[in-house]
């Protein structure tokens, strides 16, 4: 029985593609093309236009020498899969961001929810969501993190899907949000001199941390995830920048940051019990890096002995000392790896590794 659609034949409900090739084309792709292309009549229409355009411009050349792989041109109009958990693997794919916090605002949507086609979710699905952490306690600070997150994901397939429908979780509104917002605290120069002492004195892996974090302002992951071959002594710099243990959190997070003071003579300390390939090797397992260990095992020190301040804390302690000798803030973003505000803020190659050496000795401790 025939399907009504050109170049088509119909055998046991599975509609084939069924075409004489002409002469001039025979060496590339013989006699007869016959390839199966779905049981849906308005499926293989579709299939049987695309096929029959490729095939067209092929075929215009007098002398045919190679044949198009028509499995993968109809393997490239075949419908995608916009199941949430995987556009979500797509998504992480291709923006090579931190994938952890999005799972993590994923997965709970999914065991709410259900795991299911992008398009089905509704505004309901959002309230849900953003009921269930509320009632766990999440800081409205974290709720926002988790719905922005989870937002950019549907904003991607809906991009994908060509869907025109609002996404439904923007412009939600958190209850009290920013109300919860704990100022986190800064150390006192005297407090970071007193931590630089007992960590170089101690000579312990972890609290050796504490010192490089202080004077490079790095986050945490940036520093427990250095490789050896980061370290340039010679020139007293580290390089951050991501490898196969950790990524790093934005494109800005790739820098160079000068050693001075109490920073160099850590990573001094600790390049001589490292591995030969990681800096701080006990964090690095399995080939990834167990930042979240090493943040509880220092945080459990710091807070102990500072009153509750944690390594977190270091950055913003950073932040507050060059703002002190009124450094720029397009310098300050580059130094922390923070992501860059403003027109112009992002051309150029930013300050050279001389001038931030000058600042960072300016306030080394």
């Amino acid at each position: 029985m025939l399907s009504h659609i050109p170049y088509t034949i119909c055998r046991h409900g599975m509609i084939y593609y069924n075409r004489r090739v002409p002469k001039h084309a025979v060496s590339a792709y013989s006699s007869y093309i016959r390839i199966a292309l779905s049981k849906d009549y308005d499926q293989a229409a579709d299939y049987e236009k695309r096929l029959s355009n490729v095939l067209a411009s092929s075929w215009t050349s007098p002398h045919v020498n190679h044949a198009v792989d028509l499995e993968k041109v109809i393997a490239s109009f075949q419908p995608r899969s916009f199941i949430l958990s995987e556009v979500t693997g797509e998504y992480l794919e291709l923006k090579n961001i931190e994938a952890k916090p999005v799972w993590i605002a994923v997965n709970t949507l999914i065991a709410l929810a259900g795991d299911k086609d992008v398009s089905s979710y509704d505004r309901q699905d959002a309230k849900l969501f953003l009921r269930h952490l509320e009632l766990k306690g999440n800081k409205s600070g974290t709720i926002r993190r988790r719905i922005v997150s989870i937002a950019a994901v549907f904003n991607y397939a809906f991009a994908e899907l060509d869907l025109e429908k609002r996404n439904p979780f923007s412009r939600l509104i958190i209850r009290n949000e920013g109300h919860d917002r704990h100022k986190r605290g800064v150390f006192t120069n005297e407090q970071l001199r007193v931590g630089y002492d007992k960590a170089i004195s101690s000579g312990s892996d972890i609290k050796l941390i504490f010192p490089i974090l202080g004077e490079t302002g790095c986050r945490l992951a940036e520093v427990v995830g250095l490789r050896v071959e980061d370290i340039d002594l010679d020139n007293k710099l580290i390089h951050i920048r991501p490898n196969t243990a950790r990524r790093l959190k934005t494109r800005q997070s790739i820098r160079t940051l000068p050693l001075v003071g109490y920073a160099l003579k850590a990573v001094e300390m600790a390049l001589a019990k490292a591995d030969g390939e990681w800096l701080f090797p006990r964090y690095i397992k399995n080939g990834k890096c167990k930042a979240n260990h090493a943040s509880a095992a220092l945080n459990k020190w710091v807070k102990k002995d500072f009153g509750g301040l944690t390594a977190h804390s270091l950055r913003h302690t950073m932040r507050d000392r060059l703002r002190a000798i009124e450094c720029p803030a397009e310098m300050i973003d580059q130094i922390g790896g923070w992501a860059r505000v403003g027109i112009g803020a992002g051309y150029g190659e930013g300050y050279s590794e001389d001038v931030l050496f000058k600042i960072l000795r300016k306030i080394s401790i």
